[in-house]
């Protein structure tokens, strides 16, 4: 079985605790297409702070090699292939930008399927003031999954709910 899931949501939501549940369970791999992007970053004088600034910066910084060369996605397809030739069971693939997600997808040819993780009242918030982080619910995606529970819970939901999206790609 291998499966590969584009996981979504806003900052602290619980992207990578669910994660970390799913390895409890399945052999899982999990990539992100911001990190070549925060060793360019780094190499600018970015520190990993998680300030809104410092979001804001790795946002653009994201876009402008998107757009110069698609090297996100390229480095994600490069993860994905990577997989396919690991005994690893599941791929989290994280990616906040819709047109990022569909690239990604398509360089799949459509294997992937995509997850937005709502964290209910205690992570809402407006805006973060940059497009990455702002446009997550901008995608239909085929699953989401409200993380609204105390933790202890969560790990039971999360994993009943992650065996029905495996059984469901194993029809």
């Amino acid at each position: 079985m291998k499966l590969t899931i584009v996981i979504n949501g806003k900052g602290g939501v619980g992207k990578d605790t669910l994660c970390r549940f799913a390895a409890e369970r399945y052999k899982t791999e999990n990539v992100s297409s911001i990190t070549p992007i925060k060793e360019l970053a780094a190499a600018c004088g970015w520190q990993g702070e998680k300030t809104d600034r410092a979001r804001k910066f790795l946002s653009d910084l994201k876009a402008l090699t998107a757009a110069y060369n698609d090297y996100p996605t390229t480095y994600l397809a490069n993860c994905y292939r990577a997989f396919l030739s690991s005994d690893d069971e599941l791929l989290f693939v994280h990616i906040r930008e819709p047109e990022e997600i569909r690239k990604f997808v398509a360089a799949t040819d459509g294997a992937a399927k995509t997850l937005l993780v709502r964290g209910g009242e205690r992570c809402e918030r407006a805006a973060y003031g940059n497009a990455s982080d702002d446009g997550v619910e901008d995608y239909p995606y085929d699953y989401v999954f409200e993380n609204d529970r105390p933790l202890d819970e969560t790990k039971t939901a999360f994993i009943a709910f992650l065996d029905g999206i495996v059984a469901e790609a194993s029809d």
